[in-house]
């Protein structure tokens, strides 16, 4: 027996993936990490001074899902930490929307596939809190905030 398209992880991450390479990386400019911690990205070999990683937390997998999704603000040569703020105003404009009535960001559903069309699902991911903690420094002087998102969505399991 086969997992519902919304139940399976793969399109959960492959998802949340586009939305945020899509905004941050296309869209901004920032380079983008999963699943690295806090580790300096090179492009093009070149370390780069500021960057987000997102790691997939925990799921909770029912009727209406719970997606846990921290994401790490970070950058280097920062003495104030000012341009950590600007990449966090930045990252919280893609995680929130003024336009709705609730505030909650909305992010597709996608059924991925690794050869042809992904799909759109019904439904998608609503982004019903964000809790930020403080700004930190790691041991390489490498700043960094990291905003937890709590994202829901509908599964069929």
């Amino acid at each position: 027996m086969t997992l519902d398209p919304t139940a399976r992880l793969a399109n959960v991450k492959d998802s949340l993936k586009k939305y945020f390479v899509d905004s941050l990386y296309t869209g901004e400019g920032i380079a983008l990490t999963f699943d690295k911690a806090l580790s300096t990205p090179k492009v093009q070999g070149i370390e780069v001074n500021r960057w987000v990683t997102v790691k997939f937390g925990p799921i909770d997998l029912e009727a209406m899902s719970t997606l846990i999704l921290p994401i790490f603000c970070c950058t280097k040569q920062d003495p104030e930490g000012f341009r950590l703020a600007q990449l966090r105003d930045t990252v919280m404009g893609y995680l929130s929307d003024t336009d709705m009535t609730d505030g909650m960001k909305r992010i597709p559903f996608y059924r991925s596939r690794a050869s042809g069309n992904w799909t759109q699902l019904d439904g998608g991911f609503v982004i019903q809190e964000v809790k930020e903690g403080e700004e930190l420094e790691a041991p390489d002087e490498t700043k960094y905030r990291i905003l937890t998102a709590k994202l829901r969505f509908a599964s069929k399991i």
